[in-house]
């Protein structure tokens, strides 16, 4: 049986209860739907629900953010990452395996010239 509770996307929590969750302040939430990574649905009384989706991409924003990336890089990664995640799901669900060079827990190997350091003569 399906509840509301188990449903990742239902807009559970309150502004002010969805900053503690997370450890940030209201502005910062704020700042998140200003940009457009997430878009908090509205209560009847026209206050902010967030989910428990919408703040584990809030909570990688922040992460991101702490190691020093601006907040546009920040949410352009979460947003990869968040439709990576989605689309490996699917990928599952239609019964299907990523191969091994599909699989977004691999790094990508560096191209030899790329990563083999050339020095040229000053002229």
């Amino acid at each position: 049986m399906n509840t509301t509770f188990d449903d990742a996307d239902f807009p559970a929590y309150s502004m002010g209860r969805a900053a503690d969750m997370i450890g940030v302040t209201q502005a910062f939430l704020r700042s998140l739907g200003a940009a457009g990574l997430i878009r908090p649905q509205r209560s009847l009384g026209g206050h902010r629900r967030y989910s428990r989706h919408q703040l584990q991409l809030a909570g990688r924003v922040r992460q991101l953010l702490d190691e020093g990336l601006p907040l546009a890089a920040a949410c352009r990664i979460v947003t990869l990452e968040d439709r990576l995640a989605t689309a490996q799901r699917r990928i599952a669900e239609l019964g299907g395996t990523p191969s091994a060079d599909e699989d977004a827990e691999v790094p990508t190997p560096t191209h030899p010239d790329i990563s083999t350091p050339r020095y040229f003569r000053a002229p």
